[in-house]
């Protein structure tokens, strides 16, 4: 990243992403998903934002001078009204009455596995021989360089959406199927992650060259829901025999030029943290604290090369800003400043912020990020 291509809170990201002495705390994205609230803080007219959404969105990040973004969502809150999500469709995680891919209907865990060895595994394969290196370099850089220009030169686009690592495939298949599955037959599960693991070590090659040609900045948010409230949805053991090696191996060409991989955390991640860090991510972000996220603690580890980590600290969404006053807002946000890492911190929230948030209670987020972005941890 060229720095004479950014300035002011761009550059506060910046040097706060590179670990150099900042006086103020950057803030990080925030994605509100009612629209009243969105036009407030974008000081524009009721219904701009369904009239205009990516404008209105934007006007809204510079407005509470976001310093850093980097998942560019401007559309994601037209799915919702003023009492929650209006959309209709239905997937195979959120209601579908039945799901069924390329003709087999997933209504058990054989059919789960039917489906990946006769579709998903072929697929993969093909992707794996047709992959094309530097064209995949030339996609990555183009789409990053035209985000930083939309943001313009006051905010800092860092990497999102762009390097691979095997996953869960709940969201193909359903919960109850999946999940059986990956219990009757690890085998097949571990086949899955290995091609998977395959194909996204040839796109992260790509991505670190993109990093190291373009001069992105050196900062990437991985970004798989692997927990819920109560720990991690498959038991930690067969997550080392069978995922971690897989998901270590892929990270290798991103981690050999120096990006700071971070991870973002949904539920509660605990039982993954030290095995994370491990691997070599260097920090994280989306702390649900009331599922068992223990800040504190999170914030007093290392990375492997004995750094502090960095740490999009976020106000809870579920718990303090919908249904807390102002001044637990501002407890919340002094709490995380006073427990978090002394380099690398940012602020912003845990997740989206769903309709209902007393407007106050926005306000006072918006000006807290205000605050400590001028003032650092000055009293």
């Amino acid at each position: 990243m060229e720095t004479e291509a950014i300035r002011g809170n761009a550059l506060l990201a910046l040097d706060t992403i590179l670990k150099k002495p900042v006086q103020g705390i950057p803030s990080w994205l925030i994605n509100p998903m009612e629209h009243r609230h969105i036009e407030r803080l974008a000081g524009a007219e009721p219904g701009s934002y369904r009239r205009a959404p990516e404008q209105t969105y934007l006007a809204m990040q510079r407005a509470i001078g976001t310093c850093l973004l980097d998942q560019f969502i401007p559309e994601n809150p037209l799915s919702m009204g003023d009492h929650g999500y209006e959309g209709t469709a239905r997937g195979a995680t959120t209601g579908a009455e039945e799901v069924v891919r390329d003709g087999i209907r997933i209504d058990s865990p054989e059919a789960v596995v039917a489906h990946l060895e006769g579709h998903a595994f072929p697929a993969l394969r093909r992707a794996i021989a047709a992959f094309d290196e530097e064209a995949r370099v030339r996609q990555i850089i183009a789409q990053e360089r035209q985000l930083q220009s939309r943001l313009g030169p006051t905010m800092l686009k860092s990497g999102y959406g762009f390097v691979g690592l095997p996953g869960f495939a709940y969201g193909t298949y359903g919960y109850a199927p999946y999940f059986s599955a990956y219990a009757l037959y690890p085998e097949v599960m571990e086949r899955h992650f290995a091609l998977q693991a395959d194909l996204a070590l040839l796109n992260n090659r790509a991505a670190a060259r993109a990093c190291a040609e373009a001069g992105l900045p050196p900062l990437y948010r991985l970004d798989h829901d692997m927990a819920d409230s109560r720990g991690t949805l498959v038991r930690l053991a067969s997550l080392d025999r069978i995922w971690f090696p897989h998901f270590a191996r892929c990270l290798e060409p991103l981690l050999r030029i120096d990006l700071c991989l971070i991870w973002h955390c949904d539920g509660n991640l605990m039982a993954m943290v030290s095995r994370l860090l491990e691997v070599g991510i260097r920090g994280f972000q989306g702390f649900q604290y009331e599922d068992g996220m223990d800040y504190e603690k999170i914030c007093r580890l290392r990375t492997r090369r004995g750094e502090d980590l960095l740490i999009i600290a976020g106000v809870s969404v579920t718990r303090t800003l919908p249904f807390g006053t102002s001044s637990q807002v501002r407890d919340e946000l002094a709490w995380l400043v006073e427990k978090g890492p002394r380099t690398g911190l940012f602020l912003g929230c845990s997740s989206s912020i769903t309709p209902g948030v007393p407007w106050e209670n926005m306000q006072t987020l918006v000006e807290g990020f205000r605050y400590y972005r001028t003032r650092g941890r000055a009293v």
